[in-house]
């Protein structure tokens, strides 16, 4: 499992929101915007909901660069931290099961869980603390918290509540006795991300309240669209949930892929816990590279 032979590739997801890890430095083409594009491909590439790019940092373990599936650069993603922790355990690495890496958003740190046989079953990773006032906002000082706040949508008007955890997101919970549907994630997922509210765009979460610790959402994830689940809007789901008083922490999230659990400190310190799992390693072809470095 080790991305340092050439143009060498892991592959891992947390329930089903999938990352490839690749180190730029063993390729032979550009991690560009095209390529990202071409090899998150789930017809003609690798497929995978975006790339992890392996790099160094002086303040922790590891750094990386976090990359969605249209070719855009996140913050941070809680799954891609947590896949690349087991892709770094894996490939020799990391120095034990418990470390620390930078993002784009600051330093997290990650933790792995064995089963009595020795395989990685599950990783934790500490996501910095929630913010109520966006960093999408064109000045945050002295703004207001955005916690159900309004936006208009299709004409409609929907509550939602701003967070950043290192990258923004949108949180709208349903009302109460309702749910989301998928059609209304498809419908309202693109029309939020892109709303001018958003300057840089945005991750969007259709969330309600399934019980005093428990939440379930769906995810329109910024540059990658619907997936089935994401660690940061996670994140960001449980936290608006606590500020509204809907729910306590330890918070369920339940998503489409399955469900982690989010644990809310008294200042919004974030801990994501949940299952993750290798796929594949490889390489990519010399054909396939060959078109990669005809299209950047």
């Amino acid at each position: 499992m080790d991305s340092s032979q050439e143009n060498g590739f892991f592959k891992g997801h947390a329930l089903g929101n999938d990352y490839i890890v690749m180190d730029p430095e063993n390729l032979d083409f550009q991690l560009d915007p095209s390529s990202i594009r071409a090899i998150c491909d789930r017809n003609r590439g690798v497929g995978a909901d975006g790339i992890i790019g392996v790099g160094n940092s002086g303040k922790a373990d590891f750094g990386i660069s976090i990359y969605n599936a249209d070719g855009s650069e996140a913050e941070t993603s809680g799954n891609g931290l947590r896949i690349f922790a087991l892709y770094a355990f894996h490939s020799g690495g990391a120095n034990g099961n418990d470390f620390h890496v930078e993002t784009k958003a600051g330093i997290s740190r990650v933790r792995l869980e064995a089963s009595p046989g020795g395989d990685i079953i599950s990783a934790s990773a500490s996501m910095g603390r929630a913010s109520f006032i966006p960093s999408y906002l064109p000045c945050t000082l002295g703004m207001p918290e955005l916690v159900n706040a309004e936006v208009l949508v299709q004409s409609r008007k929907l509550n939602f509540t701003g967070v950043s955890v290192g990258n923004p997101h949108c949180v709208v919970f349903s009302d109460a006795g309702e749910d989301w549907t998928r059609d209304d994630l498809r419908r309202l997922g693109p029309e939020l991300e892109r709303n001018t509210m958003f300057p840089n765009r945005v991750n969007v979460q259709l969330a309600s309240v399934e019980g005093p610790r428990a939440i379930n959402i769906m995810i329109w994830e910024r540059g990658s669209g619907e997936t089935q689940a994401s660690g940061s809007s996670s994140c960001a789901a449980a936290s608006a949930a606590v500020r509204l008083g809907l729910v306590t922490s330890p918070v369920a999230v339940d998503a489409p892929g399955g469900t982690v659990s989010i644990d809310v400190g008294d200042e919004f310190n974030l801990t994501l816990t949940g299952p993750v799992s290798s796929v594949c390693h490889g390489s990519l072809s010399s054909s396939f590279i060959k078109t990669l470095n005809a299209t950047s």
